[in-house]
């Protein structure tokens, strides 16, 4: 795995936009590699097409728990020199700063797909979020100067890397990141498929708080991270781990993470200050239509 990500990242920090392609081929193949099985017979060709009948079926995040792949890729991730959500933001920042006449927005939307893909894989890799220049990066991004496209995977991307992870939450405020979302949603000019993100933004955004990222610093004997939080979750059986005991760690928790974690009445305050009268139907939505299928309510 290694040599694979040695030729993904030479060519990822290529400054020809072909090679750069490539590393972001490279890496999505990877990844397809850890998310999908191969078929347990051999293919099937089909008569009319000669193409496959039978696809590799998918992988549910379950059954990564017992993946040996996934297992290197997650220690992998866990050190600089092979960590991809670090290089695909370098990558990211090069196409934004040299892609100002919209010659690199595939890519651009291309690399922000797998930092979701990478981040939903190794949840650590959030904490590069806690920095200021790559939140900047992502909020730069949203503005209304980038196609509707861009502006779509990004934003998805910000759900993707604020979820469960109230201190990079609390990074995105502090960023006037809110004010940037209410400002473009309030923008007549906002294509409606960003709207349309948007609202889901807001959605996810006034659903409570709950850290839940395994943290290195739970490992024992080499064991898989215990999550913190949610154990019948499906990332816990992922990390084979249950949750740390409540008396032990509780005081840990408590210091560390509950100052940093708000209630949805003190989240419900910050959005009406953009977007007054609003806050109230959001909420009244989220308790009746349950969007993503009521498992952040």
């Amino acid at each position: 795995m290694e040599s694979l990500l040695s030729l993904a990242f030479d060519n990822l920090s290529s400054y020809d936009g072909a090679k750069i392609k490539k590393g972001l081929k490279q890496v999505e193949g990877l990844l397809a590699q850890i998310c999908l099985s191969g078929p347990s017979s051999p293919r099937k060709q089909s008569n009319a097409e000669g193409r496959s009948s039978e696809s590799a079926p998918r992988k549910g995040l379950g059954d990564l728990g017992d993946d040996p792949a996934f297992w290197e890729f997650f220690k992998l991730q866990e050190g600089f020199e092979w960590n991809i959500a670090q290089r695909l933001l370098a990558t990211l920042d090069w196409l934004v700063v040299r892609g100002g006449d919209g010659q690199y927005d595939l890519l651009i939307v291309n690399a922000l797909d797998l930092i979701q893909g990478v981040l939903l894989l190794h949840p650590p890799s959030k904490v590069l979020f806690s920095r200021s220049m790559h939140m900047n990066l992502l909020l730069d991004l949203v503005e209304p100067v980038n196609c509707p496209a861009i502006q779509c995977a990004t934003i998805i991307t910000l759900v993707v890397a604020l979820l469960d992870t109230p201190q990079n939450m609390r990074v995105f405020e502090q960023l006037d990141g809110l004010l940037t979302i209410t400002s473009l949603f309030k923008n007549g000019e906002t294509s409606r498929e960003v709207k349309f993100r948007l609202t889901e933004f807001l959605y996810f955004y006034l659903t409570p708080e709950t850290p839940s990222i395994p943290k290195a610093a739970t490992r024992t004997d080499g064991a898989a991270p215990a999550l913190l939080e949610r154990s019948p979750s499906k990332l816990a059986k992922v990390f084979g781990g249950r949750a740390p005991d409540v008396a032990k760690n509780g005081r840990e928790r408590s210091d560390s993470e509950s100052g940093c974690t708000l209630t949805v009445e003190a989240k419900k305050q910050f959005v009406d200050r953009y977007l007054p009268g609003v806050v109230d139907e959001l909420l009244k939505d989220l308790d009746t239509y349950k969007p993503f299928g009521g498992i952040l309510s």
